[in-house]
């Protein structure tokens, strides 16, 4: 099992319900590769660097969880045509 953070720039035009139910999918699609999650940074409601879909604000959400090796490309894969996620990265968490 490797050690990955999830990154997911969630829309700020939605209600918190929904952002709340963006989150919880994002969640289920790592517990469904069999990942578990360790840690979950919310960083709040924050300015862009440049307009993604128009929009200037986005909510910053950190997940950190544990994973098989082709767990992320699964969850990428599904993510990428999530409505509301405006942007996305899952890195390797492994220390040096």
């Amino acid at each position: 099992m490797n050690q990955y953070e999830l990154c997911v720039v969630i829309s700020a035009k939605i209600e918190d319900d929904a952002r709340a139910e963006v989150l919880e999918k994002v969640k289920g699609l790592i517990e469904r590769s069999n990942g578990t999650i360790s840690d979950i940074d919310d960083w709040g409601k924050k300015k862009l660097a440049y307009e993604v879909q128009k929009m200037n604000e986005g909510y910053y959400y950190f997940i950190h969880f544990e994973a098989e090796p082709t767990a992320p490309r699964e969850i990428e894969d599904r993510i990428r045509i999530m409505d509301n996620v405006l942007r996305f990265l899952c890195v390797s968490n492994e220390e040096a």
